[in-house]
């Protein structure tokens, strides 16, 4: 466990010291960013379960509470590159859109001026660089602790078809039909990776998975949630339910490991009290 751990961390370490001068590299574009973020992503999500599963000898191996830390910090930095990769992104649709306005309007303008040209039968301006459109908006990232914002607030607004999409797996969970949610969830993180609901699609499509009886299944998917958002609003009851889905499952070391984390990370949180108990009735040490 020592020597993989120290081979994906210095892996990790060097990406994240390698995507600010990927950034500067005139060559590099925005969908190199991205991989590159991603591969972090999932490189960093992998190193986490292989330590959740490995339980308390495993965390210890790796250097005790001081892999989490740095862990999370990692996951700092990666929120934070995404948020810089979006808001490059929206600069430069934003920059598109308005050059391709006002380029329009010109040929609005040069068509009256010339004689037999009908303004009515302009075909529809070519977008700035080609492609038919300014660039598709990537899924907006959302910084440790803050909260899905959907189309309101300050937070990044949503496409119209993510919302809709959200929502609708929202329902289906509401009305109590837990495959249909469990299924439309899936289908949302897999479509909007890294955007400000992924991680609470993740929690919800675990209570989803957890109420069709699902347990392991939920358990990845608290997992996922917590991962994305390590400090959001979901993360207390996404560690908590984590645990306790692992206690269900016979994975006492790995629950207790779990729980006990939850009042280390957010001992302030009701969550905490609840993994308390919870440690008890597993009779963690």
């Amino acid at each position: 466990m020592g020597p993989i751990r120290n081979t994906v961390l210095a892996g990790l370490i060097g990406l994240i010291a390698a995507i600010p001068a990927l950034g500067q590299d005139r060559a590099a574009t925005l969908a190199d960013l991205r991989a590159q973020l991603s591969a972090l992503a999932a490189e960093l999500q992998s190193l986490r379960s292989e330590l959740i599963a490995g339980g308390q000898s495993a965390i210890q191996a790796a250097g005790g509470a001081s892999a989490l830390d740095r862990m999370n910090a990692m996951e700092g930095q990666l929120a934070r590159l995404t948020a810089e990769v979006e808001q490059l992104n929206n600069r430069v649709a934003r920059i598109v859109a308005d050059a391709t306005n006002r380029i329009g309007d010109l040929e609005f303008r040069i068509c009256e001026l010339e004689d037999g040209c009908d303004p009515s039968n302009l075909p529809i301006t070519a977008s700035l660089g080609g492609g038919g459109g300014a660039p598709a908006a990537m899924p907006p990232a959302v910084a440790p602790g803050a909260a899905s914002q959907g189309s309101t607030g300050a937070g990044p607004e949503l496409a119209v078809a993510e919302k809709e999409d959200f929502e609708r797996a929202q329902a289906a969970l509401e009305a109590g039909d837990y495959q249909a949610a469990a299924d439309q969830f899936a289908r949302f993180v897999e479509a909007y990776p890294g955007g400000p609901l992924t991680s609470e699609a993740h929690f919800l499509r675990g209570e989803a998975l957890q109420k069709l009886g699902d347990t392991a299944n939920a358990a990845r998917a608290y997992l996922n949630a917590f991962s994305g958002a390590p400090d959001g609003p979901r993360a207390p009851a996404a560690l908590l339910k984590l645990g306790a889905a692992l206690g269900v499952l016979g994975q006492v070391q790995e629950a207790c490991v779990t729980l006990g984390e939850v009042g280390t990370r957010f001992p302030t949180s009701p969550e905490a009290v609840e993994a308390g108990t919870a440690m008890r009735a597993l009779n963690c040490p």
